[in-house]
């Protein structure tokens, strides 16, 4: 990587180098690259790097530090043994801080990394004092109070206890004559049973609170509270004074820049496979021990996991290539497909996090060739609580996903390229895109009813969705018009099919249709014809879309309702002013309205009733059944939702069963997709 004359700090301030020797080389550099030949010159210069006088002294300086670091701790002035932990090692702080100051201040014209710890050294020692003083005095009103406890009379605080019982027994008369009278007027139905709950919680709370207010009156109580106060805020302020202090070394780390002697990015392309040792490299201790846990998760779960070890029958990635072929009798190929899915998933996470700590290493390195100095562990702290708080908040619901949702997914996809039916159940193969060519050659087992029952969902989705939005729609209308009264009893009535469970009401319409049932009787006596709604498949479906229709309608009502309610009335006025009529203002004002607001959860409607298998299972099982076009793996009624069920569940057909769901869901996303992204609330820009 390039460097220059001048360096950068984190500010993004230019600054001289300070080190002659890297000054002149990068000079001499610059002047090759505008066309100079001076690579004599380079070559002199590199040749008596240790020779020259810049060098000279900073080795020296080095050696000195190195004395200064090892004596720095000596000679500190040994706390007695009333100081606190937290006191003393503020203090000795200080005092090296003191000799930092000293030592490093002859040194700050010579580099950048002598100016960084005079300056940090000055910071501390401003800032400890302060903060001493403020612990002493704190210290010192807590060994005043200390001595004020031990001198209070033993028969004021004994009188202070008789008292504190005698009120202790009043207080609790009236709670409990409080409380006897709430129950009173709950009895006399004065008080509902929720309204007495509350206040009688609300009484012994007020009970709890007097008798602790009243104790704390007592001379030594009162003392002894202000001590656990006072103790509290003495830990408290000495914390933020540190974190204050920390953060104006910060400050000062952000604006003396770094200089170091390196022209690559060595570090991170050595360490790229060990997240956590480019960063002890780099002096990121804290960071470094971070990474190095997911070195150990790199090493000793997910590459020991992908090779097979730890797997409960797969062999890991190979097991996906494998399938248990030449495996025990009592090993299943689905095992080792889904513990490979899993090794692949896992393998991931550690390419994932090799990535990210190599670009971390990386920019640190960039940045210190640039001059930015890099973080401590109090910035890298801070960092990760602002800047990485939303990752480390979503992590575990990510694991979740990975591993509820994605690993079941990738499992069906992959199910769908083999040959899992029910003479291979426990062994299965790779069968390539056979299943599909079945689906779009409308052959096989499945193939043969594939078409047919895809046209059916295709026309219940739009008539049976369509139908629900217009109702819901009408009566929503209906209910929310000016002039119709007992609108309440209306909008119960119009939410029962919702508030209903759907399970009952599909199973006694089912019923009703049955043979013997009401409905069919009715029909067959309003008819003069025997009608057998189960039996015929246009009347079957014919009921299944009015039945959604009507269960569906409740959800749209309250949509519709709610953003009725909120179209300004001022609307309709100006439109009734300019001559529109009910119709046209319905029209141009109501419908786009409530379209725009409900366009993404009429577009989630028309995707669940694509999936709706409870209705279709429900009312007729899928009848009624016509071997000659759908064979005996489905009905005349069945959705793919429960042509899949019934080819999974009930015929071990799992992977045609896989192949439909993969090539189902991928039409109903695109085509999902194009409705969001179509409808109006989704291109509207909002702010």
């Amino acid at each position: 990587m390039k460097q220059n004359v001048y360096l950068v700090d984190r500010i993004g301030n230019r600054h001289e180098r300070k080190n002659q020797y890297l000054r002149e080389l990068y000079a001499l550099k610059e002047r090759k690259k505008a066309g100079e030949k001076v690579d004599a010159e380079i070559s002199e210069l590199k040749s008596g790097r240790d020779s020259h006088p810049y060098n000279v002294a900073l080795k020296e300086y080095e050696e000195k530090k190195k004395e200064h670091t090892k004596l720095r701790n000596q000679g500190l002035d040994q706390p007695g043994n009333h100081m606190p932990r937290a006191l003393h090692q503020v203090f000795s702080e200080f005092q090296r801080a003191k000799k930092d100051l000293e030592f490093y201040e002859p040194y700050t014209p010579l580099t950048y990394d002598a100016e960084m710890k005079y300056e940090e050294a000055k910071v501390k020692v401003a800032r400890i004092p302060e903060m001493i003083d403020a612990y002493t005095a704190a210290g010192l009103e807590k060994q005043r109070l200390n001595e004020q406890y031990f001198l209070v009379p033993e028969e004021l605080e004994r009188e202070h206890l008789g008292d504190h019982a005698t009120f202790m027994a009043d207080r609790k008369k009236i709670a409990k004559g409080n409380i006897d009278d709430i129950k009173e007027k709950k009895k006399n139905h004065i008080l509902s049973a929720k309204a007495a709950h509350a206040q009688i919680k609300r009484e012994k709370i007020a009970l709890e609170d007097d008798i602790k207010a009243h104790q704390l009156m007592g001379p030594k109580a009162s003392i002894k509270d202000k001590i656990q106060a006072l103790e509290y805020r003495q830990k408290r302020a000495l914390e933020d004074q540190k974190i204050q202090m920390n953060s104006e070394i910060s400050d000062v780390r952000k604006r003396i820049p770094v200089e170091v002697d390196r022209s690559s990015l060595w570090i991170s392309r050595a360490t790229i496979l060990f997240p956590g040792v480019g960063q002890l490299l780099l002096g990121q201790k804290h960071k470094a021990f971070l990474w190095m846990l997911a070195s150990l998760f790199i090493y000793f779960i997910a590459i020991p996991y992908a090779l097979g070890f730890g797997n409960y029958q797969g062999q890991g990635v190979a097991g996906l290539i494998t399938l248990a072929e030449g495996a025990p009798r009592v090993h299943r190929s689905l095992f080792y497909m889904i513990e490979g899915i899993i090794a692949i998933f896992l393998l991931v996470i550690a390419v994932v996090l090799i990535i990210i700590s190599y670009r971390d290493v990386r920019a640190v390195e960039k940045n210190e060739m640039l001059g930015m100095r890099k973080h401590n562990w109090f910035e890298t702290k801070r960092t990760i609580s602002q800047d990485g708080f939303p990752y480390l908040v979503n992590l575990p619901a990510l694991i979740l996903i990975i591993f509820i949702v994605l690993v079941p997914v990738f499992t069906t996809v992959l199910l769908s390229f083999t040959n899992m039916d029910p003479q291979h159940q426990s062994k299965f193969q790779w069968i390539g895109l056979g299943n599909y060519k079945l689906l779009a050659t409308g052959t096989g087992i499945a193939g043969q009813a594939f078409y047919h029952i895809l046209l059916w969902t295709i026309i219940w989705t739009i008539l049976a969705t369509s139908l629900a939005i217009f109702i819901g729609f009408v009566l929503a209308l209906l209910a929310n018009n000016p002039r119709i009264r007992g609108k309440g009893f209306f909008r119960i009535v119009y939410i029962l099919p919702w508030a209903v469970p759907a399970f009952i009401t599909i199973m006694f319409f089912s019923i009703m249709f049955s043979p013997q049932g009401l409905l069919t009787e009715v029909l067959s006596n309003l008819t003069g014809t025997a009608i057998q709604v189960k039996s015929s498949t246009v009347l079957t479906r014919g009921v299944l879309i009015f039945l959604q229709g009507w269960l569906g309608s409740s959800y749209i009502f309250l949509l519709a309702t709610g953003v009725l309610q909120g179209i300004p009335g001022d609307l309709y006025e100006a439109a009734e002013i300019d001559g529109a009529s009910p119709f046209q203002q319905t029209m141009q004002i109501t419908v786009p309205l409530v379209l725009f607001q409900t366009a993404p959860l009429l577009i989630g409607q028309f995707t669940f009733n694509f999936n709706n298998f409870s209705i279709i299972y429900l009312f007729n099982q899928g009848g009624p059944f016509n071997p000659l076009i759908y064979g005996n793996l489905a009905g005349s009624s069945d959705l793919l939702i429960s042509y899949i069920y019934k080819l999974t569940i009930d015929n071990q057909q799992q992977a045609i069963g896989a192949a439909i769901t993969f090539a189902v869901s991928l039409a109903l996303m695109f085509f999902a997709y194009l409705g969001f992204k179509n409808s109006k609330a989704f291109k509207e820009d909002r702010p």
